[in-house]
C-alpha cells in the first residue's frame, strides 16, 4: 500500500492519479493519524507531518519513506535505519519554485507590496502618506548574500546578478562560480539582503542571528524556520534593526494565531508553500513513482538518504 500523508489540492490529487494510476495511492489527510493504514503501508509519500520513531516501529510492512522534497529533518532517520526502512528525497525537483519564491519575497519586502496592496484596496492608493514611498527600494545595487549554495541558490544567483545585485555566498566550501565566497559572519554583517538556502541540522539550527545582520537589511527564509532564532527575529523587526523579512517557514508550523510575527507590518509571510507548484508536483511524483517501482522490483533507489 502506497500512502500520501498530506492535504492535497484537487490538482495534486489529479497529478497523483495521472502518474501512479487511479486509486493506486491512498490519501490520508495530514491532520489525521495513519492508524487505519499502519498495518498495511509499504511506502509513505511524506510532505511535512513528522514521521516519528513510534510510527516507524508500528508499521511492520513499511519499506520506503519517500520525501516529496529535499529536507528530511521531519523524519526519524535513526529509527528508519534501525527498522530497515529506506528514506529517499528528491534534490532539485523544487529548486525552480523555491528560487522564484525567494525572489518574490525579496521584491515584496523591498517594494512593500502587501502594504500598498492593502492601501489600494482600501481606496487610499494615491492618498496614502507620501513618506511611505521613502521606505521602498530595488534589488539592483544591493549586496545579496546566499547562505548555502545548492540548487535553488544556484538558480537564483544569476537572476539577481542580472538585476544588478552584487551576489555573494557562503557554503561548506568555495565553488567555481562567478560570485564571491564570504564566511558567514562577513556575509551577515555586510549583505543588504540575506537569503537562506541551507538544510536544518544540529550545526545550522539557530545559526542565523538577526542582530548579526547589517542594520536595515532584509532576511528571506525559504529553507527552515529553525535556522533563525525567531524571538530575536521578532525583536530585530520590531526595533527596526532589520528593514523587513520575507518568510515562508517558521519554527512552529502552521504559524499559530497570536504569534508576534503576524502583527509586524515589515514581515511578508507565506505558509511553507515555496516548493509547492503544479510543476514541482509533477517532477516530484515522477521520482516517487519511479522509486516505488524500484522498491517493488528490488532495484537500487534514487536519492537514498538512509
Amino acid at each position: 500500500m502506497i500512502v500520501l500523508h498530506a492535504r492535497p489540492s484537487p490538482g495534486f490529487r489529479e497529478a497523483v492519479d495521472a502518474i501512479f494510476g487511479p486509486g493506486v495511492v491512498v490519501h490520508v489527510d495530514e491532520a489525521a493519524p495513519l492508524d487505519e493504514v499502519v498495518g498495511e503501508i509499504t511506502a509513505l509519500l511524506h510532505v511535512l507531518t513528522p514521521v516519528t520513531p513510534e510510527f516507524i516501529a508500528s508499521a511492520p510492512k513499511l519499506k520506503l519513506i519517500q520525501k516529496l522534497g529535499v529536507g528530511v529533518n521531519t523524519i526519524a532517520l535513526d529509527a528508519a535505519r534501525d527498522h530497515g526502512v529506506a528514506v529517499c528525497n528528491m534534490p532539485g525537483t523544487n529548486s525552480q519554485a523555491v528560487a522564484e519564491m525567494a525572489l518574490s519575497l525579496m521584491m515584496a519586502v523591498l517594494r512593500r507590496t502587501c502594504f500598498f496592496d492593502a492601501r489600494t484596496r482600501g481606496g487610499e492608493g494615491w492618498t496614502a502618506d507620501p513618506s511611505e514611498l521613502d521606505s521602498v527600494g530595488e534589488i539592483g545595487g544591493r549586496t545579496v548574500g546566499l547562505v548555502g549554495f545548492g540548487n535553488s541558490a544556484q538558480l537564483l544567483a544569476p537572476v539577481l546578478a542580472a538585476l544588478g545585485a552584487k551576489v555573494v555566498y557562503t557554503a561548506r566550501s568555495p565553488r567555481d562560480v562567478p560570485y564571491d565566497y564570504w564566511p558567514l559572519d562577513r556575509l551577515l554583517a555586510e549583505s543588504d539582503i540575506v537569503s537562506l538556502h541551507m538544510p536544518l541540522t544540529d550545526e545550522t539550527r539557530a545559526s542565523i542571528d538577526p542582530f548579526a545582520m547589517k542594520k536595515g537589511a532584509v532576511l528571506v527564509n525559504t529553507a527552515r524556520g529553525e535556522l533563525v532564532d525567531q524571538a530575536r527575529l521578532v525583536e530585530a523587526l520590531a526595533s527596526g534593526h532589520l528593514r523587513g523579512a520575507g518568510l515562508d517557514v517558521f519554527a512552529e508550523e502552521p504559524l499559530p494565531r497570536g504569534n508576534p510575527l503576524l502583527g509586524l507590518p515589515n514581515a511578508v509571510l507565506a505558509p511553507h508553500i515555496a516548493w509547492l507548484t503544479p510543476e514541482t508536483l509533477v517532477r516530484s511524483l515522477t521520482v516517487a513513482h519511479e522509486n516505488c517501482r524500484r522498491l517493488a522490483a528490488g532495484a537500487l533507489l534514487l536519492h537514498q538518504v538512509v
